[in-house]
């Protein structure tokens, strides 16, 4: 599973094993639910949001990750360069039944996901 790492960034395992733990916290989030980069981040072992987002964009095709789960800490999807990726982002969500405000954001208060019981040691190595 190779994608686009953060300069410089390899880690103790590889760029993919790093890549996997944050995977293995997505996959954490159900249905219905989001979380936010941050949100994820401070559960994997040091991690920013901003790798979560590379994370993230390294997936590619078909995959078990709810990547679409995943939207920033302003409660919106985040936009993304080329592609369409925001608006099957959206679609994806709604099919769960998440409903957006008129700004396009999420009623944190009623879909955000609690990780409870998830903690940081669930996701090291």
């Amino acid at each position: 599973m190779r994608g686009v790492y953060p300069l410089g960034f390899l880690g103790p395992h590889g760029p993919d094993s790093f890549y996997e733990r944050i995977y293995a916290a997505v996959r954490q989030i159900p249905r219905g639910k989001v979380a936010t980069y941050g949100q994820i981040a401070k559960i994997v072992d040091r991690c920013t949001p901003r790798m979560v987002g590379y994370a993230m964009a390294a997936l590619r095709g078909r995959t078990d990750v709810p990547w679409q789960r995943v939207i920033n800490a302003k409660r919106e999807i985040s936009t993304r360069s080329g592609g369409d990726g925001a608006v099957r982002q959206r679609r994806l969500l709604e099919k769960e039944g998440i409903r957006f405000d008129r700004q396009g954001r999420v009623d944190f208060k009623r879909y955000r996901w609690k990780n409870r019981g998830k903690t940081e040691d669930a996701f090291r190595p």
